[in-house]
Order: structure tokens, then C-alpha cells, then sequence
């Protein structure tokens, strides 16, 4: 009785570990710091404080662990980020990690080269004097090494992305996992929600990118 007592509390836990969790804040005083002193955020921004939320959700990691993420959106699309991370979670789609790119000193470069994955940032667009999508928290960049950034020309500029060049999947690994192809349920998850996917983007492809 005892063995089977303690099997149904340890069944419990992995049960309740298991769960997805989420919640939507305004940006209080602490993540406001963080994001200023981070320079993922400005004066001049596109978007002001008011507007944003601050996001946490769980996700795997790489290890198949689970853990609490944290992204800055936009209000309007707050809710709605929540629902496509729970969908990935049910699928367990494997994320390397989730922080604020404040936590990179705002640098795109540096968050890219952690495999973060991260939405807003007060920044243009990739090779363009335009405000990007993200400095409205209006986009996401999910495993970034994986998913890479590729020029028209076909360049790479993360040495750690070369090797998935090739979008296919090869082996049954977390990383593996993590690359997002065209019919991928992960992929699928975004869209369904109307955010489109810079792998389909004409010229450049932009694999780690969706954008509402």
C-alpha cells in the first residue's frame, strides 16, 4: 500500500511539473529598469511603456527540462503570445532559452549568439533605416542559431548557424527539434495565429522570425 501510495504522489508531481504556466504584467518599475538600462528601450521608441507587457511562459529546454521563459510584447498581442507558447509546450518544442534582450545590453548580435530566444527591441530592421517589428513587440525570434538569418547572397553571419544551412532534419535531437521548417507543426502553431514567418520571406529567409 505504501509503494502504491508513494507511486501516485510521484506520478502527481511529474503531473503538476508538467503543467504550462503563464502570466501577462504591465511593465513595472524593475523590468523598466532592466529594459533601460539594458537599452532595449528609449526615449523615441516607437512604442511606449504603457503599451507593452512583460510575458512569462513555460517551455522545454534542450535537456527536455522544463522552464519559465520571459518575452516583452505589445498589449495587443499579449494574450494571443501566450496561447502559441502553451501550443508549443504541448508539443514540447524545445527552446534553448528565453530572456529579455536587455539582458545582452539591447545587442541583437549577442542575443543571437546566446540562441535566445527574445521579441521586443528598439532597433531597425536588418539592413534597413526602418523600425524592425520587434520595436513595436510585435515579433519573436525563436532559436535563433538554428533558425538562421541568410542574405540574399546566401551569407551566414553566425559561425555557430552554418551547419543548418541545410533545412532539414537529421538526427532525433533536442536541437534537431528546434529547426522550423515550412510544414512543422511548430511553424504551423504561428501561423494559425496569422504571424507570418520570415521563412518564407522572398530573397532573404529569416527562419527564426515571425512577425504579426
Amino acid at each position: 500500500m505504501k509503494r502504491i501510495l508513494f507511486l501516485i504522489v510521484i506520478f502527481l508531481n511529474t503531473v503538476l511539473l508538467a503543467e504550462y504556466h503563464s502570466s501577462i504584467s504591465q511593465i513595472m518599475p524593475k523590468i523598466k529598469k532592466r529594459m533601460l538600462q539594458g537599452n532595449s528601450w528609449r526615449k523615441g521608441c516607437p512604442v511606449g511603456l504603457q503599451d507593452l507587457r512583460y510575458v512569462q511562459v513555460s517551455y522545454h529546454d534542450f535537456k527536455g527540462r522544463e522552464r519559465r521563459g520571459e518575452l516583452v510584447v505589445h498589449k495587443d498581442v499579449a494574450y494571443e503570445v501566450t496561447e502559441i507558447f502553451k501550443a508549443l509546450y504541448k508539443i514540447q518544442y524545445p527552446i534553448r532559452q528565453m530572456r529579455l534582450v536587455s539582458d545582452y545590453r539591447g545587442s541583437d548580435w549577442q542575443s543571437i549568439e546566446a540562441d535566445n530566444t527574445s521579441a521586443f527591441n528598439c532597433r531597425k530592421a536588418t539592413g534597413s533605416k526602418k523600425w524592425s517589428k520587434h520595436s513595436y513587440g510585435k515579433a519573436i525570434d525563436i532559436n535563433p542559431v538554428e533558425n538562421p538569418y541568410i542574405s540574399r547572397s546566401g551569407r551566414i553571419s553566425h559561425k555557430a548557424s552554418l551547419k543548418y544551412r541545410k533545412r532539414i532534419h537529421q538526427k532525433p535531437a533536442y536541437t534537431d527539434k528546434a529547426v522550423l521548417l515550412k510544414n512543422d507543426e511548430a511553424t504551423n502553431i504561428f501561423q494559425r495565429y496569422n504571424w507570418k514567418w520570415g521563412g518564407n520571406f522572398k530573397g532573404i529567409k529569416d527562419y527564426q522570425h515571425f512577425a504579426k
